[in-house]
């Protein structure tokens, strides 16, 4: 196990973004710096933090800290997601136009997660990354 010195710290900064296209350009800044490719959709931004192809390497142990989390709660909260799943009804194939109006009825009766907790969720199924909400 390495300990925190050794660990690899990264920063996602809610201050720099107000939109979940503003939370990939951020992640791609942080977490693939010097490199061609981009986060453009939430499984990109999940491959991403396997590691391999970024700042880090997929054994290492990250430490994320997630600066004006708070504002990045309420960005990415009930209204961003609602016109997330919206879009994806509107544009039709490819996505599962029923899946995602499940998921929109889930959000919309308050039992659904907004693309805030979504996106924590994916950081968090990573073991090796710590997230530390700030």
């Amino acid at each position: 196990m390495l300990n925190s010195d050794q660990n690899k710290k990264i920063i996602i900064d809610g201050s720099r973004f107000s939109d979940l296209a503003g939370f990939y350009d951020e992640a791609s800044l942080v977490f693939m710096k010097e490199t061609d490719w981009k986060v453009g959709t939430l499984d990109g931004f999940d491959d991403i933090l396997y590691g391999g192809f970024g700042v880090f390497e997929n054994k290492d142990q990250v430490e994320v800290t997630w600066k004006d989390s708070q504002k990045s709660k309420e960005d990415l909260g009930l209204e961003a997601t609602r016109h997330f799943y919206e879009n994806k009804i509107r544009q039709g194939k490819p996505f599962n136009i029923e899946l995602i109006q499940q998921k929109l009825d889930e959000l919309l009766s308050g039992n659904g997660q907004t693309l805030f907790q979504i996106l924590i969720e994916i950081i968090e199924s990573h073991k090796n990354i710590t997230l530390i909400l700030d």
